[in-house]
């Protein structure tokens, strides 16, 4: 490790910041489930009850974390300073760039439409000549794709791409024979080829743009901070049209610069690494971040498939700091285009991020990105504490419509004791949920008025009209998301893996009959769900009714989000 980077500022700035956070956490979450034990019937004295408490803690404190980074980021963006952010560097835009310093920007594909490929690398490269900083650069297409017509088209369209930019030397495509460990082997492969000429590469996704603007500056920062390892960009999301697509890149942009604020803000330089749009260190990559496989048969064994967050860990073991650049505009990626994409690359995720569960205590890996790894781990393991919850709260609603309750106590007594209803806990529950939910939403309006952005978003009353719709389609959608994810998670811990196929890139709908087989399971577990509630417990299926109906209409909704019409519409 080296030592110089050993004894940085920041680093006891960031425990005192954790500790904090920490703090917020776990008071708030103990305090809930305390008011959340003196509303069940029996205070927690039972099994049951008390399994039900123990789950709603942990899912507070879930919630609460988000809740704790929105507002640590609304209050680093209405400082006029922040001392950390990395892209404000004093004299780092005038920094210049060595004269043998090249960057290499890489382009993994795999069984992407090459015509789509080649016209994001033409933004590129169109960007920085336009800058008069092309022969800094180099640009790599490293192609996994195993379909023979598809390499033909690939190598055609690279070399139509070289001519019209006159570009050969600069732009290089390589396509590999055996597809070892998806993208992390695939950067590997270069990194053993070639990046001995290399000084950074800039990793991109099959969907990923930057400015050339965007791509210097970059380079200037890892320049003047030679202790940087990785430096990951907050990436912009665009380029889709329909429903769904426009309400997270609507999301994205309205309130993902607080998020990554407040990301920024809890880790500082023990920041994550999402695995594309971001700018990396060669020679240390590839001396501490090289991937083994994990003991054990997959999923939750062999190729490490989430290699982001494990590489950005390593090269913070190394000594060397990762920082999330929040405030740097110009990076692009695209979203799902639908409902069903998007789960299918959930399940992908999922099955990644839980192999973390078997890193989080690896030696030397500092405390931040062991936090990160169970963050990613319950990414997808809270939807499974939520269905457990609903499930065990429903057990607890079935058995006290069920069994003849007794109001006299075991001491010989004339009168009995009748159960006394104080709605104010149920209330103040009810209330601090909502707030932990909704006031980042609040905050990202007024952080949306106060910097002058509302025209961005179409003025004041269009924005306030993307929120609500925003929330009333999240609402929606949670459940139905909730209910995958508890099976994806359920299926990799029982062993179950799948493969790691192409995402679809265009606005194509969604047919009847694929929702009605994605979504038909999910749609008769709520038809049988809900009658039950309805007949037993009448009070309980009213409190449930949101999730309930949310899955019945789980078929329209995937197909009318699906529809570009629709996002063009709203």
């Amino acid at each position: 490790m080296k030592r110089e980077f050993l004894n940085e500022p920041w680093r006891k700035i960031a425990a005192r910041r954790r500790l904090l956070l920490l703090i917020l956490v776990l008071g708030p979450a103990l305090t809930a489930a305390y008011v959340m034990g003196g509303l069940l019937p029996h205070k927690g004295r039972t099994i049951l009850e008390a399994s039900i408490i123990v789950v709603y803690c942990v899912l507070f404190i879930w919630i609460s974390l988000g809740f704790w980074t929105a507002l640590a980021g609304f209050w680093t963006l209405l400082k006029r300073d922040d001392r950390f952010a990395v892209s404000r560097s004093r004299g780092e835009l005038d920094a210049p760039i060595r004269p043998h310093v090249k960057t290499a920007i890489l382009f993994p594909i795999c069984n992407e439409d090459p015509e789509r490929i080649m016209a994001g690398i033409q933004a590129v490269w169109r960007s920085l000549t336009r800058l008069g900083a092309a022969d800094r650069f180099d640009i790599h297409i490293l192609s996994d794709s195993n379909d023979p017509e598809r390499w033909v088209q690939e190598e055609a369209a690279w070399n139509r791409l070289c001519n019209d930019l006159s570009a050969h030397g600069h732009i290089f495509y390589r396509r590999r024979r055996i597809n070892l460990k998806r993208k992390s082997g695939n950067v590997a492969d270069f990194c053993r080829r070639y990046g001995a000429h290399y000084t950074y590469m800039i990793v991109f996704d099959a969907d990923s743009v930057m400015s050339g603007e965007t791509l210097i500056r970059m380079v200037r920062i890892m320049e003047r901070r030679r202790n940087v390892g990785i430096l990951q960009t907050a990436p912009a999301c665009t380029g889709r049209e329909t429903l769904i697509a426009r309400a997270q890149q609507f999301a994205n942009r309205a309130y993902g610069p607080m998020y990554a604020a407040g990301l920024h803000h809890w880790f500082l330089g023990d920041a994550q690494f999402w695995g594309h749009n971001a700018i990396i260190r060669v020679k240390p990559f590839m001396k501490h971040c090289a991937l083994t496989r994990l003991p054990g048969k997959p999923p939750l064994g062999g190729d490490i498939m989430s290699h982001d967050f494990v590489e950005s860990a390593l090269m913070r073991r190394a000594g060397y700091s990762v920082w999330l650049a929040y405030d740097l505009e110009g990076s692009y990626e695209e979203v799902p285009p639908n409902l069903l994409n998007e789960l299918k690359r959930d399940r992908r995720w999922c099955q990644g991020n839980l192999q973390h569960l078997r890193l989080v205590f690896t030696r030397g890996i500092f405390p931040g990105h062991r936090a990160l790894f169970l963050n990613g781990v319950m990414a997808y393991g809270s939807a499974l504490l939520w269905f457990l919850f609903l499930a065990l709260a429903t057990a607890e609603a079935v058995s006290e419509a069920l069994i003849q309750p007794d109001y006299f106590t075991p001491a010989k007594s004339l009168f009995p004791v009748w159960p006394v209803w104080d709605p104010i806990p149920a209330l103040s529950l009810l209330a601090g949920t909502a707030v932990v939910l909704f006031l980042p939403k609040l905050c990202a309006l007024l952080l949306a008025l106060g910097k002058g952005r509302r025209k961005q978003f179409g003025g004041f009353f269009a924005l306030c009209g993307s929120i609500m719709t925003e929330v009333v389609l999240s609402t929606l959608l949670a459940p139905v998301r909730m209910l995958f994810h508890s099976k994806y998670v359920f299926l990799t811990l029982m062993g179950m893996g799948i493969g790691w196929g192409t995402q679809q890139r265009d606005d194509e709908g969604t047919s009847f009959w694929d929702a009605l087989r994605f979504h038909g399971g999910g749609t008769l577990l709520a038809l049988a769900w809900g009658a039950a509630l309805f007949h037993i417990n009448r009070v309980f299926f009213w409190w449930s009714s949101p999730l309930v109906f949310s899955l019945l209409l789980s078929i329209p909704v995937s197909m009318l989000t699906s529809r570009a019409e629709m996002g063009r519409l709203f």
